[in-house]
């Protein structure tokens, strides 16, 4: 049985916002006391609220944190998801020792490495070969460590012709790729990622992901990531931890609470257009598979007519200057296809002499199982004016698409069906 290498107990983090200090000598004199000579709770932490950042209050304290449980067994990669401001950097940087808790306990178990800020641990003026004996020093490597093993780092790094070049010339990607190859190559029981990665181009970002692959499921390390993209957390991790407003869930598989989280986002954002317009032209509304109301339930291989109201008519000559895409995205944000006037040789335009919409046809929606959504995005006469993030969600529900009775899993095989012919001789 895998032993427990990180015990996270009722852990909590406080911050002041605006300045240190309760506001008057006294008060601060018997947070003294209390906390440093008594060893009891702040008494000015209780009246903190909790780490909500769209709501305005008028407390100075917040919780960052608030009553953290979980367990994570050897050999685990953990994705630790939520939104901006939920607390998911913070709760890195107690993991990883950078700050201490307010309330709470965390037992670990080995050693581990973190990367949570670009340039954490380098120093501007010294060559990257100088940092990486500097940050491996501070990550705990032996000096004969790194000498056995620089070379290898050099190489995963991609830098190998800048190497000798202070860091302070280095590109914010050049420094995390050396940071990250430095981590990586620690061999540490638990490696700890905050989102560094999405400045790396993506060829390193993949590189970096199968790294941690080979560190969690080929070395049987400890993993904790956190990031915004969906698909990486689903490549790499094998349960997650949805953090929102501060408060944790409970650890879920990494699919039910991808799932989980990504429906909390559409329920909160459901019925509102989030549009971007640069121009006085717009798309004014729009309707799916039907000439009234919406209807987005499509079984696979149906299709799906879209028509998208301008809010004002252009001529027909203006209309050939127009360029409509709609981009249809699969649950982990990912993009699936594109369809736009632009990629279609014959599209048509009205003889009216006038155009009031937008109209497309996909004679059959060859999806597997799942919600895909649709952003819209618009130009006109060579430049942007109007994009609108979300505007209205597909469900594609299973059918018998192949007359065969098998449909395949979007997430393990692929969002398209196909057509296919097959012989066995």
């Amino acid at each position: 049985m895998p032993r427990t290498v990180i015990e996270v107990h009722q852990l909590s983090k406080a911050y002041q916002i605006g300045q240190i200090g309760t506001g008057t000598i006294s008060r601060d004199l018997e947070r003294f006391v209390v906390t440093k000579i008594l060893r009891r709770d702040d008494p000015f932490l209780k009246v903190g609220e909790v780490n909500d950042r769209t709501v305005k209050s008028d407390s100075d304290i917040v919780w960052s944190l608030r009553d953290i449980n979980f367990d994570v067994q050897e050999g685990n990669a953990v994705g630790i998801i939520g939104k901006n401001g939920a607390g998911k950097s913070t709760l890195l940087k107690l993991l990883s020792r950078v700050t201490a808790p307010t309330t709470g306990e965390i037992r670990i178990k080995g050693r581990i490495a973190s990367l949570l800020e670009v340039g954490t641990g380098f120093h501007p003026e010294l060559t990257g070969r100088e940092n990486i004996y500097l940050n491996g020093a501070i990550l705990g490597m032996r000096k004969k460590e790194i000498d056995r093993k620089i070379d290898e780092i050099i190489a995963f790094s991609g830098c190998e012709r800048y190497i000798d070049t202070p860091v302070k010339r280095y590109s914010s990607g050049m420094t995390v790729r050396l940071a990250f190859a430095v981590a990586a190559h620690l061999e540490p029981e638990i490696l700890v990622v905050d989102e560094v990665l999405a400045v790396g181009d993506a060829e390193f970002q993949k590189k970096a992901i199968g790294k941690m692959q080979d560190i969690s499921k080929g070395e049987g390390r400890t993993v904790l990531f956190v990031s915004h993209d969906m698909t990486a957390i689903h490549a790499l991790t094998d349960s997650v931890i949805i953090l929102k407003n501060g408060e944790c869930s409970d650890r879920m598989p990494t699919d039910e609470g991808i799932q989980q989280y990504l429906a909390s986002n559409l329920s909160q954002s459901s019925g509102k257009l989030i549009r971007k317009s640069d121009g006085d032209l717009y798309v004014e509304r729009f309707l799916i598979n039907s000439d009234e109301v919406n209807y987005t339930q499509i079984p696979s291989g149906d299709p799906l007519r879209m028509q998208f109201f301008l809010n004002k008519p252009i001529t027909a000559q203006e209309a050939s200057s127009l360029a409509f895409y709609v981009v249809f995205r699969n649950e982990l944000n990912y993009p699936v296809f594109t369809v736009s006037n632009r990629y279609d040789a014959h599209a048509q335009v009205s003889d009216s002499g006038q155009v009031q919409s937008i109209e497309c046809l996909v004679p059959a929606m060859a999806l597997a199982e799942g919600k895909y959504t649709a952003k819209t995005w618009m130009a006109f006469k060579g430049g942007f004016c109007d994009e609108i993030t979300d505007a209205f969600e597909v469900d594609v529900l299973a059918s018998n698409f192949y007359h065969t009775g098998q449909m395949p899993i979007a997430r393990k095989h692929g969002a398209f069906l196909l057509n296919q012919n097959w012989t066995l001789k």
